[in-house]
């Protein structure tokens, strides 16, 4: 399951990079990929739990993992907050989030292939 939930969170990393480039360009990105990005965000950490939970993620890798991920997501809400009211995101915030995200997705990836 620590498999299935890494391949959720890489297809919700390309939506996030067409997302962070509206950001870096100083636009607004579309509503349908940051709903997207959310959904695969979210099915990710659920997968990830479930994992944990059933012992499919044993070791400290994949909760090292889940943990960064999780503070991926308190800045995806932020960020989604930002997104609600039709401004711009500063692009030190969408950095900040990409950055906890692709920590997690290595985490992940590590833990997958000791796995």
């Amino acid at each position: 399951m620590l498999l299935y939930a890494l391949i959720v969170f890489l297809v919700g990393a390309c939506g996030g990079l067409v997302l962070a480039s509206y950001v870096l360009r100083g636009k607004l990105a579309p509503w349908a990929v940051s709903l997207l990005h959310a959904l695969l965000g979210a099915s990710g950490l659920i997968l990830l739990v479930a994992a944990i939970l059933t012992g499919d993620g044993i070791g400290t890798l994949p909760v090292l993992a889940l943990c960064v991920f999780l503070v991926a997501a308190l800045f995806g809400f932020h960020l989604a907050s930002i997104h609600y009211g039709k401004r711009v995101a500063l692009k030190r915030v969408v950095l900040t989030h990409a950055g906890f995200a692709v920590t997690g997705a290595v985490l992940l990836i590590a833990a997958v292939v000791m796995q």
